[in-house]
């Protein structure tokens, strides 16, 4: 095998609680994750010479070091004793710095991709060993679906039924949001609503959209919001177009709505982007293995 072509899908959180803080300064939650049909392309191939080399379709976006992707290629060939190179090309459609976990993402598509060109025979639990080293969502975007995040988010129960089939409408506001400001910002004891993930999980199994919509909760909100309100009024705009429910994703800036209604989720994308004057806008769906792909739904921006 010579190269190889993977999708790195992005997450959204349905729930997502900080239950504490421990010594070293890392935050531990409590969520609901979940993969989306947008992806990001990832192509890998082996070279002759032995370096690794990324490439991107965003020429402002780092190649080096700084690129959580690059950083999987090194960390794979430094511990495998790889002595080929490796050429990565990443086709970017996961909007940067959005709260979508599109950095982990490639990082995952990369580890599993190298696993596979170079057949090392590594199983899906040891990729996802190898990923927490890198950043606490990388193993989530290995094992993908749904599923529920404790600890720093690396400890990983997988939920069968998965969430139902549905339209997620995406929209990134033009701001930047640090997720460690985001963090060093949250005061614990002044969280009024945690999110309740045993009722979502069980209204998912009811696959009830309408009653999941009602309980989307993050507490990262309440750092960000304040901060910007344009969150919240695009909240407010989505479930006023139709969605079931609208949140914020992760540490944000990113906003999901969940529909059922594919025209409605389409019609909201329009009005969307004409009154906020944003250029990240799109509606892809909610992505399980289990489920079976549904066809003829396309978009300007993936084909899903």
């Amino acid at each position: 095998m010579q190269e190889v072509r993977l999708k790195a899908r992005a997450k959204i959180n349905l729930t997502l609680d900080v239950t504490g803080k421990q010594a070293n300064g890392y935050h531990t939650v409590r969520m609901i994750m979940q993969t989306i049909a947008l992806y990001d392309g990832v192509y890998i191939k082996r070279i002759d010479k032995p370096i690794i080399r990324l490439k991107s379709n965003l020429d402002w976006l780092p190649t080096d070091e700084k690129n959580l992707a690059y950083k999987g290629a090194c960390l794979m060939r430094d511990t495998f004793a790889i002595q080929e190179g490796i050429f990565i090309e990443l086709d970017k459609k996961i909007p940067v710095a959005a709260g979508l976990a599109g950095g982990s993402a490639d990082c995952a598509a990369v580890l599993v991709g190298i696993n596979k060109l170079f057949r090392l025979g590594l199983s899906k639990k040891k990729l996802m060993e190898l990923g927490i080293q890198l950043g606490a969502d990388i193993p989530y975007c290995i094992l993908q679906g749904t599923a529920v995040a404790e600890g720093i988010g690396e400890k990983l129960t997988p939920i069968a039924e998965g969430c139902p089939f549905c339209y997620v409408l995406l929209a990134k506001p033009n701001i930047s949001v640090s997720t460690a400001s985001v963090y060093q910002g949250l005061h614990l004891e002044e969280i009024k609503e945690h999110p309740d993930t045993e009722k979502m999980l069980f209204e998912m199994k009811q696959k009830n959209i309408q009653a999941m919509g009602g309980l989307l909760c993050n507490v990262l909100e309440t750092v960000t919001i304040p901060r910007h309100s344009e969150i919240a009024l695009l909240k407010q705009k989505m479930t006023a177009l139709g969605a079931k429910g609208a949140l914020m994703s992760g540490s944000g800036p990113t906003v999901f709505g969940l529909f059922t209604d594919k025209a409605k989720a389409m019609e909201a994308e329009q009005i969307i982007k004409k009154t906020f004057g944003l250029r990240d806008v799109f509606v892809t769906r909610i992505w399980n293995k289990t489920q079976q792909k549904r066809r003829g739904f396309y978009h300007d921006r993936l084909q899903i």
